[in-house]
């Protein structure tokens, strides 16, 4: 895998550290910044054109989902993959409607996080293993 440069957006700063610690032990990924907001991720996925988003989707000003079909929109070679807790049957559909490319469960990231961006960036769909069949 050649360098994948990622935006990571979470509200909660401990969240974000904790990717950021998983991630920089990999020299093969580059965390291009970082969001706290629908808004500003959409505004950062645009400027800085990251081949990866790793998208929250409880987020003020825009949730996630928004959030996505706006980037998707305007940089539509970056993959989304939510990174969340919402682990409602409705809630992943509607992520996938939206433009996701994959979808992990906070719970499950510290063994599927790189995994499901490698799998992403394959073009094929990744879903957390904690998902109910949707």
């Amino acid at each position: 895998m050649s360098l994948v440069r990622i935006l990571v957006v979470d509200d909660f700063k401990q969240w974000r550290d904790f990717v950021r610690v998983c991630i920089e032990k990999r020299p093969d990924i580059h965390i291009l910044g970082f969001a706290s907001d629908g808004l500003e991720a959409v505004q950062k996925a645009r400027d800085l054109q990251p081949d990866v988003v790793l998208m929250d989707i409880g987020l003020p000003e825009l949730n996630g989902i928004q959030a996505a079909e706006r980037i998707r929109q305007l940089v539509s070679k970056t993959k989304i993959l939510f990174l969340t807790g919402q682990a409602d049957p409705e809630i992943v559909r509607d992520a996938f409607k939206a433009g996701g490319d994959g979808y992990i469960l906070k719970w499950d990231a510290s063994e599927e996080l790189v995994v499901g961006m490698e799998t992403g960036l394959l073009g094929k769909r990744f879903t957390s293993r904690s998902i109910a069949e949707i």
